[in-house]
């Protein structure tokens, strides 16, 4: 699959994946996590939104023509899987009493991905007008 059509399709993942969790969240999950973790868990679900449509956007309008934008692209698709969904079996297993410690790292390791993705979109941007 091409990178722009990975873009596209990702950005349409997350963002039905977004709603389908945050609605989760908001009514199965109300109840049954502490208000910390329903605010972690809401913080991915955002994240993940946010990121979505950023997807959508790069695969819509970068040209695609060299390396640099397909490491954009992947820092944002692995990084918000690594970020969002860590933080998603963190909370739903703290709300089962389980809390797999081997998670814990996982999530910095998306926000730093993401963090990545910015970074190399922003160097796209100032190179070009250089």
């Amino acid at each position: 699959m091409g990178t722009i059509l990975m873009a596209q399709v990702m950005g349409a993942v997350y963002g039905l994946l977004a709603v389908v969790f945050g609605a989760f969240g908001a009514h199965a999950l109300k109840k049954k996590l502490t208000p910390e973790l329903l605010h972690s868990f809401e913080t991915g679900v955002k994240y993940q939104m946010y990121h979505a449509i950023v997807l959508l956007v790069l695969g819509f309008n970068l040209s695609f023509d060299g390396p640099l934008d397909s490491a954009i692209v992947n820092c944002f698709i692995f990084g918000t899987l690594l970020f969002s969904f860590s933080i998603y079996a963190l909370c739903l297993g703290a709300a089962k009493g389980d809390r797999p410690r081997w998670l814990g790292p996982v999530t910095p390791i998306g926000g730093l991905l993401l963090v990545l993705g910015w970074a190399l979109l922003l160097y796209s941007f100032v190179a070009n007008l250089i």
